[in-house]
């Protein structure tokens, strides 16, 4: 999710959508990995926790999700508080993997972090993740800003260049130390932390992060890696880009349903459109 996002005020346009919330974890269920949630006072969203997620377009503050995951600098704090005065939590959107030339801060970033362009991604490169003395400052000063303007958590983008063309020979060591300083930098600001994708290394993280984001597990076959989240009562949110609301709600549901996700279908460009499962 890595697009030039807007968010503008916080007076809201109500757009259609069809919504639900995710299937609650039957008493029943599993212990899918033996791994308990954090033992914490901090929040930690469940299986069952409704989920928005705008980064462009006019907000729409009046869909029924229980948390707004939204960009961390686009976002105003009076827009974070009035969502709080509405019982909603809040969540900010960080890129920690990839520099965003568009950003406030882009220019904190020297050219000797900055590798390959991410992909088809305007204005974006990997970055160099074992300059932690060079990043961890900037992400760091980012997390403060999260903080500061009221947010509940942090959804941090791009935990995963060790799997990517990014011009640096990352390890998956080198990968879980920044992944894992994502998650303890949240926690010591008090902030809730998900992990956003990275399933090759989910197993190693899920004992760091409170839940999970991940993007398109139902197209690409690996929803299932996260049931070590949902499988201890901790939320997963699947969002889905394809252009097919049939497909959607006859074969992706009975998925997330199987695997006590949250699934949604949004546009690309992130915008308030949302096609969520039907509530059971």
């Amino acid at each position: 999710m890595k697009l030039h996002c807007y968010l503008l005020g916080a007076t809201a346009l109500a757009l259609t959508a069809c919504g639900g919330s995710g299937s609650p974890l039957p008493s029943s269920a599993q212990n899918l990995s033996g791994v308990s949630a954090p033992t914490t006072a901090r929040w930690i969203p469940t299986v069952g926790t409704t989920y928005q997620i705008q980064y462009d377009g006019k907000l729409d503050l009046k869909y029924p999700a229980q948390v707004f995951d939204l960009d961390m600098f686009d976002t105003l704090p009076r827009v974070v508080a009035r969502l709080h005065h509405m019982g909603k939590r809040v969540i900010c959107y960080i890129d920690v993997g990839t520099w965003e030339d568009w950003r406030p801060d882009a220019k904190e970033f020297p050219k000797s972090v900055l590798g390959r362009k991410d992909g088809r991604w305007a204005g974006e490169r990997w970055l160099d993740i074992r300059a932690t003395s060079i990043l961890w400052p900037i992400m760091g000063a980012r997390y403060d800003l999260c903080k500061k303007k009221g947010f509940d958590g942090v959804d941090p983008d791009n935990l995963d260049g060790y799997a990517n063309n990014t011009g640096f020979p990352l390890t998956y060591a080198e990968q879980l130390t920044y992944d894992e300083w994502a998650a303890k930098a949240a926690h010591d600001r008090g902030l809730t932390v998900d992990q956003k994708g990275d399933n090759g290394q989910v197993k190693d993280l899920v004992k760091f992060f409170d839940f999970a984001v991940v993007e398109q597990c139902f197209a690409q076959r690996w929803c299932h890696q996260f049931n070590v989240y949902s499988g201890n009562n901790r939320l997963v949110v699947d969002v889905e880009y394809y252009h097919d609301n049939t497909r959607f709600l006859k074969d992706n549901c009975p998925e997330a349903a199987k695997n006590h996700d949250f699934a949604m279908l949004k546009k690309l460009e992130l915008t308030a459109w949302i096609l969520t499962c039907p509530a059971k």
